[in-house]
């Protein structure tokens, strides 16, 4: 693999083209048209707070979703995003609705009146920040391959999914499997593998390999490929990946390489303390993506990427506080089909 920093055009393999340009605007996906598609759960979030000893346990209220994390830190950009998923007709469907329309994304979710909203809690300890799942039987695990129409009647210029989605439920698998090996000459494919071992087990390295290897871009960890792959190095990992057009590689600490061809670029990690890990995968995709939609060169694409990720990596929560809400009306829908819950 070698290494160039040279400025170039990212040159989709169905023929989408990513040109460099010298100024566009911040939303430039044209009328009727959103710039970003991100489809996936977004769940109600408990975090504990300290408390007195014997008192009864404290938290507070937030939201968090890999997909739209990525969606509201476009919409912070000035980008145009559409979260697209399901919810449960409950107090904790009706917060998320409002959260994400007060950071201007725009929601296109159906809400199930059988089925609830998913919920997580983060468990702050001596050895980090440990995190337990409520989401099985979801209204979000019933998203299916029929979704992937809507996706496409709001035109988008990226669609961004990721492995957790796949990983719901054989229905929303079919849906990532659609919307990513469905090739199209407008818009891009952006699959992050987010790899999460209490969800996946060990039994869907192979679904996420093949699920990888279909989107035009993809965005996985070092570690990830070690864990799923069994992969010892960046170029190990690369090289599996074959299928993408451009392969994002994390490597922690250390920072970040693009690779496309046989050309890669790398930038560090940011420097920062860190408070809290989660989300800061989420920053840096939203952040290499929107830098990407402006055709930028692939340095800019990782700086933008790493600076992001920064601003999480140094709070508590998956996406920093901001000055003032920005009001975006979300849209709701049929029921979806009826199903106890259970807890994961």
């Amino acid at each position: 693999m070698t290494t160039n920093h040279r400025e170039v055009v990212v040159s989709m393999p169905q023929g989408t083209v990513i040109q460099e340009e010298a100024s566009r605007t911040r939303s430039d996906a044209g009328p009727g048209r959103h710039d970003v598609v991100c489809v996936g759960e977004t769940m109600a979030l408990l975090v504990f707070e300290d408390h007195a000893p014997g008192s009864p346990p404290r938290f507070r209220s937030e939201i968090g979703g890999a997909e739209s994390n990525v969606a509201v830190h476009l919409a912070r950009a000035g980008r145009s995003p559409v979260w697209l998923s399901a919810l449960g007709d409950d107090p904790f469907g009706h917060w998320i609705r409002e959260r994400l329309g007060a950071e201007g994304v725009h929601c296109v979710a159906r809400t199930d009146r059988d089925r609830p909203t998913g919920l997580y809690m983060k468990e702050p300890g001596p050895r980090g920040t440990r995190v337990r799942y409520w989401r099985r039987g979801s209204a979000a695990s019933t998203l299916s391959r029929d979704d992937a129409a809507q996706v496409r009647r709001l035109l988008p210029r990226l669609v961004h999914t990721s492995g957790i989605t796949a990983a719901l439920s054989d229905s929303t698998a079919e849906l990532v499997d659609e919307l990513l090996r469905s090739p199209s000459r407008s818009m891009l494919r952006s699959f992050d593998v987010n790899y999460r071992p209490a969800l996946h087990g060990d039994h869907n390295a192979g679904r996420l390999l093949e699920l990888a290897r279909g989107a035009d871009i993809v965005f996985c960890g070092l570690d990830e490929g070690q864990a799923l792959w069994g992969v010892h190095g960046l170029e190990e990992l690369a090289a599996l990946l074959h299928g993408p057009e451009l392969i994002v590689i994390k490597q922690g600490a250390e920072g970040a390489t693009a690779v496309r061809g046989g050309e890669s670029w790398f930038a560090p990690a940011p420097q920062v303390e860190v408070v809290e890990p989660v989300g800061a995968g989420d920053a840096f995709a939203a952040g290499f993506l929107d830098r990407l939609l402006d055709g930028a060169p692939m340095s800019a694409c990782l700086a933008e990427g790493a600076r992001l990720a920064g601003t999480v990596l140094g709070v508590h929560g998956d996406i920093p506080p901001r000055r003032g809400p920005v009001r975006v009306a979300c849209e709701t829908g049929a029921a979806l089909a009826q199903g106890p819950a259970h807890d994961e």
